[in-house]
């Protein structure tokens, strides 16, 4: 499992992996309970590999920060998504101190850390992301 497969389902709770692709769209299974289903155009989902969160500097990848999460947790499960705010924010500041906070906010640390302890209970390898996207080219 590759953060690249993994996407996000607008309306759908937690975590997907892509699966295949069909004549409409794609199949992706539930992290959570691990059913499959196909997702249409008429879907808005989000590839956990594109997200980014904005800092007063530059827009740091998602990937990024779910490595910096690891490291600090030896790729165990976080706090859990339903501290308080300001136990989220605090801890937020520790892996990225210079989030904007005026466009970062608590629902959106809230849903990190949540995807971030769905995957690590799933064993996912935080180790395993690359911190600069390789590209893929073919001579």
């Amino acid at each position: 499992m590759e953060l690249k497969d993994i996407v996000s389902v607008n309306g759908k709770p937690g975590l997907f992996e892509i699966k295949a692709q069909s004549k409409g769209g794609i199949i992706v299974k539930s992290l959570i309970d691990g059913k499959k289903f196909p997702v249409t155009v008429t879907h808005n989902m989000s590839a956990l590999n594109e997200i980014a969160i904005y800092t007063y500097e530059e827009e740091v990848p998602l990937r990024i920060i779910f490595k910096a999460i690891a490291e600090k947790e030896n790729g165990k499960e976080s706090i859990s998504h339903k501290e308080s705010g300001k136990v989220l924010t605090s801890f937020f500041r520790e892996i990225l101190p210079n989030f904007d906070e005026e466009r970062v906010y608590t629902s959106n640390i809230k849903k990190i850390l949540q995807w971030y302890n769905l995957l690590a209970s799933k064993n996912f390898d935080f180790t395993a992301i690359q911190e600069v996207e390789e590209e893929t080219e073919e001579a």
